[in-house]
């Protein structure tokens, strides 16, 4: 019935799979966890996965080398053997009791995807990861259900997401994306694109892995470069391409990227801090971004 599904890279996920194990074993349900490591290049974190083999219906593979996260999702929906496949990212915590359960009410006839969504804790875990804690809290006032419903698609993320595996098998994610950013908007606009029955709840897990500053930073870097490789297709997408487009008929783009290269020491050191403000976020991945473009 159930093929939970976990890539996982450099974390230690045994607390999440006892959890799931714990709950799909009181529902009595035909089920299997498989966890796949992306070539994780810390021992410590290999060998306390490894524990997870020893639990009926849970297995973990290992990969020789990163393959990247479109590609890695798709090796674990191959490996899959039941008609329903539930996503989710290494870094979660289970926080609702009946988790598994209330995804399975929603499991029926007319429905292909539901979106259970993420969360974060009330108060800042650590002050080196400030800036993706600002960021990921003003995020959650919008995500409840009934928030992501009135964009359905755009609102989709592979943090934690369940899929009838023929759906699945339609779309896929796309393994030309190798690095960090935008597949989640990918894999929404194909599921648009195709017409697939879209249903988001509330059936949070918590975000745990909030990465410090300084490495944030580099992912942002990242995923606007893919943002500028795939601007095409993701026009209409994103706010951040409708705003350098409006820059780019101003002719002020070259402006604003010197604006970056100028002031980046600065905003660096302020979006490093304690109190970052979200609004300047935004601005440095704008001035970046045209950066990016006019390089």
């Amino acid at each position: 019935m159930l093929s939970i599904l976990i890539p996982t890279y450099n974390y230690d996920c045994t607390r999440l799979v006892s959890d799931l194990h714990q709950q799909a074993d009181l529902l009595g349900i035909d089920y299997e966890i498989i966890v796949a490591d992306d070539a994780s290049p810390t021992y410590i974190y290999k060998e306390k996965n490894r524990e997870m083999n020893a639990l009926p219906h849970c297995r973990l593979i290992e990969l020789g080398e990163n393959i990247g996260r479109a590609r890695i999702r798709n090796l674990l929906a191959d490996e899959a053997q039941y008609e329903w496949l539930l996503f989710m990212d290494s870094d979660a915590e289970v926080i609702e009791p009946h988790f598994i359960s209330n995804y399975l009410t929603h499991c029926k006839a007319g429905i292909d995807v539901i979106c259970g969504g993420l969360c974060h804790a009330e108060t800042l875990p650590d002050p080196t990861v400030s800036l993706r804690y600002a960021y990921e809290k003003r995020a959650d006032k919008r995500r409840a259900a009934h928030y992501r419903a009135k964009s359905p698609y755009e609102q989709f993320t592979p943090f934690n997401f369940l899929i009838r595996r023929e759906a699945f098998r339609a779309i896929r994610f796309d393994e030309n994306i190798k690095d960090y950013g935008h597949e989640d908007t990918l894999f929404g606009i194909e599921l648009q694109r195709k017409r697939i029955p879209l249903l988001h709840i509330d059936n949070p897990l918590r975000h745990l892995g909030l990465e410090a500053n300084e490495t944030f930073l580099k992912k942002t870097q990242t995923a606007l470069h893919n943002l500028a490789l795939m601007e095409t297709t993701l026009q209409g997408h994103s706010s951040l391409i409708s705003a350098y487009h409006l820059l780019h008929r101003l002719h002020l783009t070259k402006a604003v990227a010197c604006w970056y290269t100028r002031h980046e020491d600065k905003l660096t050191a302020h979006l490093s801090g304690m109190s970052p403000k979200l609004s300047l976020f935004f601005l440095y991945k704008l001035a970046y971004y045209c950066k990016v473009k006019t390089e």
